[in-house]
């Protein structure tokens, strides 16, 4: 049932499974068709509320390589049910992320939303255009500050939601002070009140 277990259930991982006893729990997931997963509107709300994610991409040497890429709420378009896409801007300049793109286009996506204890895992194959492609201007609406150097387009494979079992709740800065602006307003509420006695 799950297009994203049959790519991450490979043998060495099912024979793993049947050594700790969970193979027949993970089977059920492996049945059905292998058609592309589609993002639905609740997977498109989840990824363009994030201000960042994980891109796990892997070297011709096959070597995982992990980086994080950040920006405002929406920076990560979803396109359509099968496509996301995100303007890269310039960093470091070692490119690991890109060239690994370039070379093997599998990367491993995720979304996290720590205070909620939330997350989407993804598998995709990623294609690097100039900043001349069409979708250039829809990816300027809302992107990461800096030089655009390249866009980044993003097949979706795959996709899974995990259990927040052990999520460490999070909060962002503007998450904190949305909860502490409340608790200011009481307290200034409290003084006047006080001042009355």
């Amino acid at each position: 049932m799950s297009r994203y277990a049959q790519l991450a259930y490979t043998d060495s991982v099912q024979r793993f499974q049947a050594e700790q006893g969970s193979a027949a729990a993970n089977a059920r997931r492996l049945g059905g068709d292998s058609e592309r997963d589609l993002i639905t509107a609740n997977e498109a709300a989840f990824i363009e509320s994030r201000d960042g994610f994980y891109l796990g991409s892997v070297s011709e040497t096959g070597w995982p390589y992990v980086q994080f890429r950040g920006g405002p709420p929406g920076f990560v378009h979803v396109l359509d049910e099968h496509r996301l896409a995100f303007a890269e801007v310039r960093g470091n300049r070692q490119y690991i992320s890109d060239g690994n793109i370039r070379a093997d286009g599998r990367v491993s996506l995720f979304f996290m939303d720590y205070a909620r204890q939330a997350r989407l895992k993804l598998f995709g194959r990623a294609s690097l255009m100039d900043t001349s492609d069409e979708l250039h201007e829809r990816l300027m609406s809302t992107r990461t500050d800096g030089r655009v150097e390249r866009l980044v387009l993003i097949e979706v494979e795959a996709f899974n939601w995990n259990c927040p079992q052990h999520i460490t709740p999070r909060f962002t800065a503007d998450e904190v002070r949305q909860y502490v602006s409340a608790l200011h307003a009481e307290i200034a509420s409290l003084r006047e009140q006080l001042k009355g006695t």
